[in-house]
């Protein structure tokens, strides 16, 4: 059964598989979380992205999608970077997009086989999805997921650096908590 917890700390020190990045669509870096996880990962990261945009995205990494790297000097043995939406209204299609970060950062961690993945809060930043909206929409993707691949995943862990941010996030984690096995 996959754990589904919350923590408030640091991503990049983070002692799990996979570390999810809240990327832009360049994958070359930027502020907040993908500028972090790029500084604390070193130059293998960007290498990486580099490579991916020379060959599979060269146009940049589209909202909703999600691709691996290398976690360079990260705790993490892999980066799985996801660009999340622009928020505009609720419940718009920023709410599907939003899903599909959180589904298809489990499919490519899945696939690499990893057994433990860490998300930021994606699109909470300079993104403005305000997190009491976010929150709700990345915990059922997650639970959804894990509903039907209930062995994929030892444990999936939201890392949040912000206490209101924190407080939202665990407030979803336990008002969805009978919408999938929890460990």
């Amino acid at each position: 059964m996959t754990l589904i917890e919350t923590e408030r700390g640091d991503l990049t020190k983070q002692k799990v598989d996979v570390i999810v990045n809240a990327a832009n669509s360049t994958l070359l870096g930027g502020g907040g979380v993908d500028g972090a996880i790029h500084d604390a990962g070193g130059l293998e990261i960007l290498r990486a992205c580099e490579e991916v945009r020379h060959t599979t995205w060269p146009d940049g990494l589209p909202v909703g999608e999600a691709v691996a790297t290398t976690g360079g000097r990260l705790p993490a043995r892999w980066v799985v970077h996801t660009v999340g939406p622009r928020y505009r209204a609720p419940h718009g299609p920023e709410e599907r997009l939003l899903t599909s970060c959180h589904r298809r950062s489990l499919e490519v961690a899945h696939g690499l086989g990893a057994r433990s993945i860490a998300f930021p809060a994606i699109s909470c930043g300079i993104f403005g999805y305000p997190a009491t909206e976010a929150a709700p929409v990345a915990v059922r993707a997650v639970r959804a997921y894990v509903r039907e691949h209930p062995d994929a995943f030892d444990v999936v862990r939201f890392v949040l650096f912000g206490s209101d941010v924190d407080a939202a996030f665990r407030t979803a984690v336990a008002d969805l908590a009978g919408d999938a096995p929890r460990g």
